[in-house]
């Protein structure tokens, strides 16, 4: 038997596909889809199978010694959530007489594959082992890449498994004893790493420099003209106020000028070079997409064939790329007239300084339609189509025209150009190219001038960088991979460290790079991560050995820790420092002492540091579910610091000032006007959402006299405004659907909150099973209920088997003489509802509809 291994299930699933066929089946094995025909088979990994951690014996960040970590011994570790994946390789390694790695080809990729080929040779010794290399999951790239089977690097993947190790070693221990010096533990660890530490050390470092920076005035001067246009004095900036009001003086009067020169000329812009990884990130981020959106949107596309694979170094397409074969895929299609332009003379691309033989650079590798894609993938699809036309378009030229005008004897500038051959920009739209168009001007030429504009400003500090901007600078100063450099800012992000757009550091970050710099400071440079991505690099060209490396590295850490261990005392008292300035949130509305983040165990609040004199307290919604983050903005009302919550691998949530959410929840509380969502399912009462003090959404019964006490929580988003649909639930008769709705986003739909909630009991009990732990009370509560409602729907014909009927109701009924659900169906609606308590004969009606075609049967 042939087993063939790659790196997803869809990718397996779409090669079987292409190489075998309507004759691709899929078979299942020990729970795992696989897909085949005659004696093939292609299964499907799920990434990393397995894994390197430390033993048992280390779990322990209080019993352990960070140091020791540094030569602790490193296991190989299963993935649980890969066991599946694991014995299904074990099973199938048994039959097979050959096994081809068919991952992504690239470091991350090999080593995957060589960990799946580990597993089959542990049953399986003798098995012979081959390499599928790929760059785009076409037809005709597959079918030729099985044709021309190679030999597994495993120097690649030794490249990539040091990689792994360094990096657990290095994360491991400078993360425990950082967070253990500063007693900074649970959830809100602080996190270091041997790329990450670097690329934060760059955000904070640009943060000190725009808080140093001093603004400096200057002036301009500009003379608008009656032919249309508008000049601008030649000094272009006037440092000296002196200057500028002297200048102004001598010209302010003068109704007309004399062009003194006119200078015609050409510009030319060169096309863009080929997208590799770094540029195709820039480019998406300007059309609105995050780096990791974007990543994962082109991963997409790849997987499914539409475009090549989207880690690649390479800025130059090989010749074994059939470019015409490329263009003309695209002439049928709504790209057909540029392709067709592009076909009319030869193609000769342009290419970049980086050239590398493991992928060709990002390229559109099969026809996709709008229909076929969503939107985002369509935004994605389209640019790296625009970007491989406009690689072979000719140079966009420009007509330029600079007049100089005296004025009293001072010259003023107007410049002008016009695009007159589109070229490339035609392909690629993507970059503005506004014409500044003069008049036809000539020397000795007067010109009229309706007034004199003048501009005082000051000079602006340096830029917080966007993620697409530093990922450009990770990439120049080696800092990370071009797999990698996308990951290392999210987690930035998930940490709490940074936040905002563009990036903005929190104090939490100023405190750990500044104690990093003064006691660590080889953590905090790119040096030594520049030099050990080198050496990686050479492990991969096989120049020298993995073990070296890792040595290597230990020692550097092994150092790095002389110095943290000697200053340990002064390491806590800095980080404590400065962690409790980014708690403070403001003072407090009663006492004036510092609100400052606290945890408890639903998460965070805001508590009085005058505890316990004073106990002033307010709750931050949501803080269960991520970070708190102190923002620099102020509510002006109650001069509290803005809180965001930084919740891992989702957009932040802004919580906005937590004392305007709290009087907020008073005023609400107060005038009881929430909304209703419809009968309660017990006692017939009406349903309202209301708002926890913690900004959680809860559905409760408004029963009069309190006897009942049914609730019901709402799932996320907590963000947004809750909406009363007209739908009604057709199993909870009443309940209407509900949705949030958000600015800037679509509604989330949560339906029927009853529904809802089941699913949620459903999913919780599931999780249960595998280990987690048990609800709140409110959530356990409401859980036994649910299941006794089960239980009685359960038994067949009984009363609450019928939807909108709770046991509360059934009682009730039961009092009244109905004990089954033909006696509800014969029952007279108006005389019933006149026995039970708030139950409508409406209500009954709706009821009986349900049971007697039941009953009738």
């Amino acid at each position: 038997m042939h087993l063939i291994i790659t790196e997803k299930h869809n990718t397996a699933k779409r090669i079987a596909g292409i190489l075998f066929g309507s004759a691709s089946k899929m078979v299942r094995v020990n729970g795992v889809n696989t897909y085949g025909a005659g004696d093939e088979v292609v299964i499907g990994l799920s990434g990393h199978v397995v894994g390197v951690d430390f033993p048992e014996e280390y779990n322990s960040w209080q019993k352990t010694d960070a140091r020791d970590l540094i030569h602790a011994e490193i296991v190989t570790v299963p993935d649980r959530r890969n066991a599946k994946i694991v014995s299904a390789l074990k099973t199938l390694g048994k039959k097979a007489d050959t096994v081809t790695i068919a991952t992504d080809y690239d470091r991350e990729g090999e080593l995957i594959g060589v960990e799946a080929l580990n597993i089959v040779k542990g049953v399986h010794p003798k098995i012979k082992a081959d390499r599928a290399r790929y760059s785009a999951i076409t037809p005709a790239e597959i079918k030729n890449t099985f044709k021309n089977l190679t030999e597994i690097d495993f120097n690649l993947a030794a490249a990539a498994e040091s990689r792994q190790i360094i990096d657990l070693v290095w994360g491991a221990a400078l993360t425990r004893y950082l967070s253990v010096t500063s007693k900074r533990l649970g959830k809100r660890f602080l996190s270091v790493g041997r790329v990450q530490s670097p690329t934060l050390a760059l955000i904070v470092d640009r943060e000190k420099e725009r808080e140093a920076f001093v603004p400096e005035p200057y002036w301009e001067l500009y003379a608008v003209h009656k032919e249309g246009f508008t000049s601008k004095h030649r000094k272009d900036r006037f440092w000296e106020k002196e200057e500028f009001d002297q200048v102004l003086s001598k010209v302010k009067d003068a109704k007309e000028g004399t062009v003194s020169d006119v200078k015609k000329g050409e510009r030319t812009e060169k096309p863009p070079t080929p997208f590799n990884t770094t540029e195709f990130i820039r480019a998406a981020s300007r059309i609105g997409l995050s780096p990791a959106n974007a990543m994962r949107i082109a991963e997409n596309l790849y997987t499914n064939g539409f475009i090549s694979y989207p880690r690649t170094d390479n800025t130059v397409y090989p010749a074994s790329l059939d470019l015409k074969d490329l263009v003309s895929m695209f002439l049928k299609s709504e790209f057909g007239e540029y392709a067709s332009k592009l076909l009319k003379k030869p193609l000769k691309p342009t290419a970049g300084k980086k050239e590398s033989t493991d992928h060709p650079p990002i390229h559109p590798a099969s026809l996709a339609s709008r229909k076929q894609l969503k939107a985002d993938e369509w935004k994605i699809y389209e640019l790296v189509v625009r970007r491989f036309f406009a690689t072979f378009a000719d140079a966009a030229l420009w007509k330029t025209l600079r007049v100089i005008i005296d004025i009293k004897g001072e010259d003023f500038v107007a410049n002008g150009a016009v695009l007159v051959e589109p070229g490339w920009r035609y392909y690629y739209p993507y970059h503005e190219s506004e014409d500044r168009i003069l008049p036809d001007l000539k020397a000795g030429q007067v010109l009229g001038i309706e007034k004199f504009e003048t501009e005082s400003k000051t000079t602006k500090p340096p830029g917080r960088y966007g993620q697409a901007r530093l990922i450009k600078v990770m990439e120049d100063l080696g800092l990370g991979t071009k797999s990698t450099r996308h990951e290392i800012i999210q987690k930035l992000y998930d940490r709490a460290y940074v936040h905002g757009t563009p990036i903005q550091p929190t104090k939490t970050a100023y405190s750990v790079v500044d104690t990093l710099e003064k006691y660590a400071k080889m953590v905090v440079v790119p040096d030594m991560t520049s030099k050990l991505e080198g050496d990686m690099s050479n492990i991969a060209d096989g120049k020298i050995t993995e073990d070296t490396v890792i040595t290597e590295s230990k020692e550097m850490l092994d150092s790095i820790f002389d110095d943290l261990v000697t200053n340990k005392e002064k390491i806590a008292e800095g980080l404590r420092d400065g962690l409790y300035t980014d708690t403070v949130v403001g003072p407090c509305p009663e006492c004036g002492a510092d609100m400052v983040v606290r945890p408890s165990r639903f998460g965070m609040f805001i508590g009085c540091t005058g505890y316990p004199d004073c106990k002033f307290a307010l709750s931050i919604p949501s803080s269960k579910y991520g970070m708190v983050i102190v923002t620099d903005k102020v509510c002006e009302e109650h001069n509290l610091h803005l809180l965001m919550i930084a919740i891992a691998g989702k957009r932040p949530i802004d919580v906005g000032c937590p004392y305007c959410n709290h009087l907020k929840w008073e005023e609400a509380e107060k005038a009881g006007n929430d909304p209703v969502i419809g009968p309660c399912p017990e006692c017939g009462s009406d349903l309202v959402a209301k708002m926890s003090r913690s900004g959680g959404r809860f559905i409760k019964c408004t029963s009069s006299d309190e006897s009942c006490k049914f609730t019901l929580p709402l799932p996320p988003p907590r963000y947004g405004e809750l909406a009363i649909t007209e739908t009604t639930c057709e199993t909870h008769k009443g309940l209407h659907h509900v949705r949030i709705v958000r600015e800037g986003a679509r509604p989330w739909e949560i339906g029927c909150p009853y529904c809802s909630f089941i699913e949620l009991q459903k999913n919780k009990d599931n999780s249960k099973t595998k280990g987690s732990k048990t609800s709140r009370k409110t959530g356990a509560k409401s859980r036994s209920r649910s299941k006794k409602a089960a239980a009685g729907k359960g038994e067949k014909g009984g009363l609450t088997d019928v939807a909108g009927i709770g046991d509360a109701i059934a009682k009730q009924l039961q009092s009244a003489g109905i004990k089954t659900q033909a006696d509800l169906a014969a029952a007279d609606a108006e005389e019933l509802s006149g026995k039970l308590a708030k139950v409508s004969k409406k209500r009954i009606i709706g009821w009986q509809s349900m049971v007697q075609p039941q009953t009738s049967a």
